[in-house]
């Protein structure tokens, strides 16, 4: 016992050691980027910002994480690098994140944005180019050092996409140690002692990550669960909604967490529904193949297999043992579910091109069903409805615990900005405290900042009494 514990404490100081001096050296860089203007920033960010974007290196990066991460596909990631970084880029163009946010003459008040410091990203091997890139140019923005913990699948990502950082950053004279990862092979210790050693901590990835993140000491920015389910009532353009679900659907074989893990739909429109997906590519399974499929998926049960996360149809049936040719041609396999919980783990994430089919006698049996999804997994994430009816939309926005309601989109294209709605660009859903975060937006520039306010004297501005009771003495008298 005593052996393992000092080889526990050996092992905890050395990632301390190791951990320490990339620190050293961030907050070396970050007193240098901490007195840029504004111009000297946005010079870091659009060199940053082309060194992802640049085509041959953008499909260096998408070919590598494919090969060395065994998830999703690389025309996805192609697309996915391009779009997410344009769109950030358009979102921080003309940004101030730097010296006077405001002046509030008023109340007397000079805001001035502020950099956090040094910056903890541990970012998942789902998304490792992209993610990571998104959280450099946050980060650089503001003035900050970021250093990034990565997935062991992703780290000869993580270690590419830098190599580029760092060509872009002496491009523009720029020091290098803004921009560092940690130490192969990134182990537990060495993330742990980072979240600890860092100013801030932006988590992606699994909740074991999330609530390290959330318990290190160091303010954190971590996501919940995703699970996302969207209804398909009676009034919408179903040729549509099968294809936009589709689309999003089958988007770099469902890493995202934003994609579609059920689909509701109103009886009315139930079997119509289920021959537009079925245009689009999806079929459905029977019952002995949803079963087959289940111990697969779920070895014991309810915790999702490692062997079909993020792989296409023909690979998850080869895994699975589904040998009808249709399944194998299908870019979607889709199964009829009607529990939700632990004992139908279909109701909850499957991060593959599998999706739970719910059938609602109305949008309130749908309502109902979406609510029990979302009590099992997913809670505060995001939703979605193809509809006409606004009504249906309102109830969703006052009543559905989550911090996203999408309408009549793509869900994985939408829920992290899209240029047809006006979400920031991010990888990095909050899901507010329904989902145990300590934030309800999409993570933008403006949590990579601390804003120190100015304040001088004003006129008083102290009401009399009669002005703040006076109604209420009149309804209710002064007893």
């Amino acid at each position: 016992m005593g052996s393992t514990m000092d080889e526990r404490q050996t092992r905890e100081a050395a990632a301390a050691e190791q951990v320490a001096t990339r620190v050293r050296r961030a907050r070396a860089a970050q007193a240098v980027a901490g007195q840029y203007d504004q111009a000297q920033l946005d010079a870091m960010v659009f060199a940053c910002g082309w060194a992802i974007m640049e085509p041959s290196r953008n499909r260096r990066l998408a070919e590598l994480s494919v090969r060395d991460t065994g998830l999703g596909n690389v025309e996805d990631k192609v697309t996915k690098n391009h779009r997410k970084t344009l769109g950030l880029l358009r979102d921080l163009k003309g940004a101030v994140s730097t010296g006077v946010l405001a002046e509030i003459p008023d109340l007397g008040m000079t805001e001035i944005a502020r950099p956090v410091g040094v910056v903890c990203a541990v970012v998942p091997s789902t998304n490792p180019g992209a993610t990571p890139a998104n959280n450099i140019i946050n980060a650089l923005k503001c003035g900050n050092a970021i250093i990034l913990s990565p997935s062991p699948k992703g780290i000869s990502t993580a270690r590419l996409l830098l190599e580029f950082i760092h060509q872009a950053l002496d491009s523009v004279g720029a020091p290098r140690d803004l921009v560092q990862m940690l130490p192969e092979p990134v182990t537990k210790e060495l993330s742990r002692e980072l979240m600890r050693q860092c100013d801030l901590v932006v988590v992606t990835g699994s909740q074991a990550n999330v609530r390290a993140g959330y318990s290190s000491g160091t303010p954190a920015l971590g996501v919940g669960a995703g699970n996302v389910a969207v209804i398909v009532d009676a009034s919408a353009d179903l040729a549509d909604a099968a294809a936009r679900i589709m689309r999003s659907k089958t988007f770099d074989n469902a890493t995202s967490c934003s994609s579609e893990n059920s689909v509701i739909i109103v009886d009315a429109v139930y079997d119509a529904m289920l021959a537009a997906l079925a245009a689009e590519g999806a079929v459905m399974l029977t019952a002995d193949e949803k079963a087959t499929l289940g111990h697969t998926m779920f070895p014991d049960g309810q915790h999702l297999s490692s062997a079909v996360t993020a792989q296409s149809v023909p690979r998850v049936c080869e895994v699975a043992g589904l040998s009808r040719p249709a399944l194998s041609q299908a870019r979607c396999l889709m199964v009829e579910e009607t529990g939700t919980g632990p004992s139908h783990p279909f109701s909850g994430e499957k991060l593959s091109p599998v999706l739970a089919v719910y059938r609602a006698s109305g949008f309130d049996h749908a309502f109902s069903i979406l609510r029990d999804i979302y009590a099992y997994m997913g809670n505060g994430h995001s939703c979605g409805i193809h509809t006409k009816d606004d009504a249906h939309v309102d109830r969703l926005g006052r009543e559905m615990t989550v911090c996203r309601v999408i309408v009549n989109q793509a869900h994985a294209i939408a829920n992290g900005g899209s240029f047809d709605n006006g979400l920031p660009f991010s990888l990095t859903m909050g899901c507010g405290t329904w989902g145990r975060n300590g934030f309800s937006e999409n993570l933008n520039y403006r949590h990579f900042m601390n804003t120190t306010r100015v304040v001088r004297p004003i006129a008083p501005r102290e009401p009399s009494l009669e002005e703040i009771f006076g109604d209420h003495w009149a309804r209710h008298g002064r007893g």
